[in-house]
């Protein structure tokens, strides 16, 4: 009776303690059973939809005012999880594979690459953390006063401007002068 009593204990230890977990745990069965099948495409979403769901403990510890992040899956071609404008997760191409990737003015750079979510994730908050204090500091950095250099070149540029004017409004009278004195 007392080994009744254990495999009972022990199935009750196992069965997940949350609905949300028990839904997670489905989400990845499925995602697992469909990376078989013929519909790749909805593994691939339900795959992001799950490291999704485990970024939420990350963004819910984002400050109010910050919202430079706007996470979602957006589901073209390639299904895609953006964490910003510019970066953004899409599966490899063994569609198991998370890629972390962040498009540049040279192109597309791999920040990350692995096949388990918490390696994602803790790519994933490395990145927003220095794309934190990348804000900090462009909000901290004030203004530098004027060097001499730009001063000069404002003043010369509009010196060039005024000395233009005036040579342009005296072509302008010699010309009115000649052709009436032509005339005569």
């Amino acid at each position: 009776m007392s080994d009744a009593q254990n495999s009972g204990n022990e199935a009750r230890e196992m069965r997940p303690t949350r609905l949300r977990d028990a839904l997670r745990q489905a989400r990845i069965e499925a995602a697992d059973r469909t990376g078989v099948v013929v519909e790749l495409r909805d593994a691939e979403v339900a795959r992001l939809e799950i490291l999704n769901e485990a970024l939420d403990p990350l963004f819910a510890q984002m400050p109010d005012n910050i919202d430079m992040f706007d996470r979602g899956i957006s589901q073209g071609e390639t299904p895609r999880l953006w964490i910003d404008v510019v970066a953004h997760i899409v599966m490899g191409r063994d569609k198991r594979i998370y890629r972390f990737v962040q498009d540049t003015r040279f192109g597309r750079t791999v920040l990350a690459e692995s096949h388990d979510v918490p390696a994602i994730v803790d790519a994933v908050t490395d990145y927003v953390a220095r794309r934190m204090v990348e804000r900090e500091h462009a909000l901290a950095v004030t203004p530098a006063s004027e060097s001499p250099i730009e001063t000069t070149r404002r003043r010369g540029g509009f010196g060039v401007f005024l000395l233009g004017f005036i040579l342009g409004a005296a072509a302008l009278f010699a010309l009115a002068l000649f052709s009436s004195l032509n005339n005569f």
